[in-house]
């Protein structure tokens, strides 16, 4: 999946991610980078809305794990079952979030559950930077539920 097939994929699943104009910068299985402008996220401090930031880290890590799901041809349903955000720096401009890829064995672990019990759980991160500093980090627990595969 490409960057604007991942962009159309969330803006048509994801209506809040075309409300906040995310746009697909990288998609790759090692790297997914989102940016979204500060416009439709502003807050009443002219800076990024909490909310805004949050969800747009959340779709980053969630983005970067259902990549890698299709990819491998696991196809399910993919959902955050809990997160912590971290704000380190205002944002008063447009941002990005990136997610880097999860460690081999815990890919490997995850994948083996999702296919032996229909079900897995796996951690991923992401994080904001705006000019060049990190603004904020998220660690989310991703629960997939999927056919189970014999």
């Amino acid at each position: 999946m490409n960057p604007l097939q991942l962009q159309a994929y969330l803006h048509q699943h994801i209506p809040l991610s075309h409300a906040m104009d995310v746009s697909v910068v990288e998609a790759s299985p090692h790297q997914v980078v989102l940016s979204a402008p500060l416009a439709p996220n502003i807050n009443h401090r002219d800076t990024v809305f909490g909310g805004s930031a949050s969800a747009v880290a959340i779709l980053a890590a969630w983005s970067m794990l259902h990549l890698r799901l299709s990819a491998e041809g696991l196809g399910s349903r993919l959902v955050i079952q809990r997160n912590t955000m971290d704000y380190l720096a205002p944002i008063d401009g447009t941002f990005t979030a990136v997610a880097q890829a999860p460690a081999a064995e815990s890919w490997q672990l995850f994948t083996r559950m999702l296919r032996r019990k229909g079900l897995g759980r796996i951690e991923q991160a992401s994080a904001l930077h705006y000019q060049g500093t990190e603004a904020g980090r998220l660690v989310g627990e991703f629960v997939a539920f999927g056919p189970v595969y014999r």
